[in-house]
C-alpha cells in the first residue's frame, strides 16, 4: 500500500525530528557511559534557537490514466478426442500346482565319541654294538736334539724302475675314403635384359645470388684494465725445530747354531730347540716440540673499480632472401621387362656308402686289486610290534530323495490391443491484438533547498573530565 502524497510531505519532517532527537539523546549517554567513578555535578542543558519552518514541499504530479488493454479473442474450442478401445480382457492364469511336503530330514546322531587308541606296546631295548678295537699307542718321540749346521744333502737313491706297460696294439689303417663324384654343371643363366635408359632429367633452373650481407660495424676497442695494485710481501714461515735424533736399538743376540741334520731315510729323534733369548725393551721417543704460531697474514689490497664497456653499435638489418624458382616435373620411368625363368635345377648324384670302421683291439686286464677285511657284521634290530587297529567310525545316515517338482502349465497368449485412433488436427490460434503505447510520465518538480541550521552554543566545562583525556563535552552532541 503507498502512502498518498498530501500524507508524505507532512510526515518527512516530523520523522526527521524524532529521528535527530534520539540521536542526540543516544550521542550523550553514550558519552557519559564510562564514567561511572566520579559523580558528576549537575550541569544545565543549552537552550536551543528556534527551528525555521521547513517550506512546504509542492504536490506531486497526478499519474495519467492508463489506457484500457483490448479484450482477448476466445480461445477457439477443440473438437472432442474419440473415445479410447477398451483393452482386452486379461486370460486368466491358471492355478500354480501346490508342492509336495518334503520328507524329514533323518535326525543326526551327533558326532560320535572317538575310540579311545590302545597303548603302543614298549619297543625292545636296541642291541649292544660290538666293541671296536683299541687302537695301538703310537711309541714316544725321543726328544728333538739341538739343531746343528745343516749338513750337505745326501745323494737320493734312485728310483726304482716301474714294470713295462702292455704295448698299446697298434689300430688297424683307416680305408681309403671313395672319391666324391663330380659335381654336375648349372647350365648358363639367360641373358639379363638390358634396362632401358634412364630419362634425362631437365635442368634445375639458376639458383639467384643471395644479396651481399652488410658489413658488422666496428666494435669500439675494450678499455684498458686498470693495473693491479702489488700485493704485500707475505712474512716468511717459520722453521721447524729439529727433532731429536732416533735412539739406536740394541743389538740383537747371537742365535745358536743349528743342530747337524740326521741322515736320511731313518729319521732321528728331534734335538731340543733353544730357548728364544729375551728382546730388550724399546726405548721411549722424546717428546715432540711445540709447534710455533704462524704470523698474521697482510690484509688484502682493494682492487681498483672496473671500467665501464661502451656500448655495441645496432646490428643491421640482413635483406631479405629472393624466392627460389619452382621446380620442372619429374618425368615418369619407363616399364622394368620382366625376367625370365631360371632352369630346373638338376639332381645330386647319389654318394657311395661309407666303409665299416674295423673293431678295435681288447684293452689287457687289469690287475685284481686285494679284498679289503670283513667288518663285523652289524646285529640285528628286533621287530617292532604291530600297533593296533583303529576302530571304525558309525557310518552317517543316508539322505532321502527329494521328490520331483511338478512341470509349470504352460500361459495363454496374450490377446493383441487394438489400433488407436488418430487425434483430430488442434484448430490454429487466433493472433493477439497489439498492445497501445504508454503515456510518459511527467517530471518530478524540483525540491526546494533545506534552510541552514543555526548554530549550537557550546556546553559549559566543568572538572573531573581534563585528566580523562576526554577534553570536555565539545563535540559529543554531534
Amino acid at each position: 500500500m503507498r502512502t498518498p502524497p498530501r500524507w508524505r510531505s507532512v510526515l518527512a519532517p516530523a520523522a526527521m525530528a524524532a529521528a535527530l532527537a534520539a540521536a542526540a539523546l543516544g550521542g550523550t549517554g553514550a558519552a557519559h557511559a564510562d564514567d561511572h567513578d566520579a559523580p558528576h555535578a549537575a550541569t544545565p542543558a543549552p537552550a536551543h534557537g528556534p527551528q525555521p519552518a521547513h517550506p512546504a514541499k509542492p504536490d506531486h504530479p497526478a499519474e495519467p490514466g492508463r489506457p484500457q488493454y483490448p479484450g482477448k479473442p476466445d480461445q477457439p474450442v477443440h473438437p472432442a478426442k474419440p473415445e479410447q478401445p477398451g483393452k482386452p480382457e486379461q486370460p486368466v492364469h491358471p492355478a500354480k500346482p501346490e508342492y509336495p511336503v518334503h520328507p524329514d530330514k533323518p535326525q543326526y546322531p551327533g558326532k560320535p565319541e572317538r575310540p579311545v587308541h590302545p597303548d603302543k606296546p614298549v619297543h625292545p631295548a636296541k642291541p649292544v654294538t660290538p666293541v671296536t678295537p683299541v687302537k695301538p699307542e703310537y711309541p714316544a718321540h725321543p726328544a728333538k736334539p739341538v739343531h746343528p749346521e745343516k749338513p750337505a744333502h745326501p745323494v737320493t737313491p734312485q728310483k726304482p724302475a716301474y714294470p713295462a706297460k702292455p704295448v698299446k696294439p697298434e689300430y688297424p689303417a683307416k680305408p681309403a675314403h671313395p672319391a666324391t663324384p663330380a659335381k654336375p654343371a648349372y647350365p648358363a643363366k639367360p641373358a639379363k635384359p638390358e634396362q632401358p635408359s634412364k630419362p634425362a632429367y631437365p635442368a634445375k633452373p639458376a639458383k639467384p645470388a643471395y644479396p651481399a650481407t652488410p658489413a658488422h660495424p666496428a666494435t669500439p676497442a675494450k678499455p684498458a684494465y686498470p693495473a693491479k695494485p702489488a700485493y704485500p710481501a707475505k712474512p716468511a714461515k717459520p722453521e721447524y725445530p729439529s727433532k731429536p735424533a732416533k735412539p739406536d736399538y740394541p743389538a740383537k743376540p747371537a742365535y745358536p747354531a743349528k743342530p747337524a741334520k740326521p741322515e736320511y731315510p731313518s729319521k732321528p729323534a728331534y734335538p731340543a730347540k733353544p730357548a728364544k733369548p729375551e728382546q730388550p725393551s724399546k726405548p721411549a721417543y722424546p717428546a715432540k716440540p711445540a709447534k710455533p704460531d704462524y704470523p698474521s697474514k697482510p690484509a688484502k689490497p682493494e682492487l681498483p673499480a672496473k671500467p665501464a664497456y661502451p656500448a655495441k653499435p645496432a646490428k643491421p638489418d640482413y635483406p631479405a632472401k629472393p624466392a627460389h624458382p619452382s621446380k620442372p616435373a619429374k618425368p615418369a620411368y619407363p616399364a622394368k621387362p620382366s625376367k625370365p625363368d631360371h632352369p630346373a635345377k638338376p639332381a645330386y648324384p647319389s654318394k657311395p656308402a661309407k666303409p665299416a670302421y674295423p673293431a678295435k683291439p681288447a684293452k689287457p686286464e687289469q690287475p685284481s686289486k686285494p679284498a679289503y677285511p670283513a667288518k663285523p657284521a652289524k646285529p640285528a634290530h628286533p621287530a617292532k610290534p604291530d600297533h593296533p587297529a583303529k576302530p571304525a567310525y558309525p557310518s552317517k545316515p543316508a539322505k532321502p530323495d527329494h521328490p520331483s517338482k511338478p512341470a509349470y502349465p504352460s500361459k495363454p497368449a496374450k490377446p493383441s490391443k487394438p489400433a488407436k485412433p488418430d487425434h483430430p488436427s488442434k484448430p490454429a490460434h487466433p493472433s493477439k491484438p497489439v498492445k497501445p503505447d504508454h503515456p510518459s510520465k511527467p517530471a518530478h518538480p524540483s525540491k526546494p533547498d533545506h534552510p541552514s541550521k543555526p548554530a549550537k552554543p557550546s556546553k559549559g566545562k566543568h572538572s573531573g573530565h581534563e585528566d580523562k583525556g576526554h577534553g570536555g563535552h565539545e563535540g559529543h552532541g554531534d
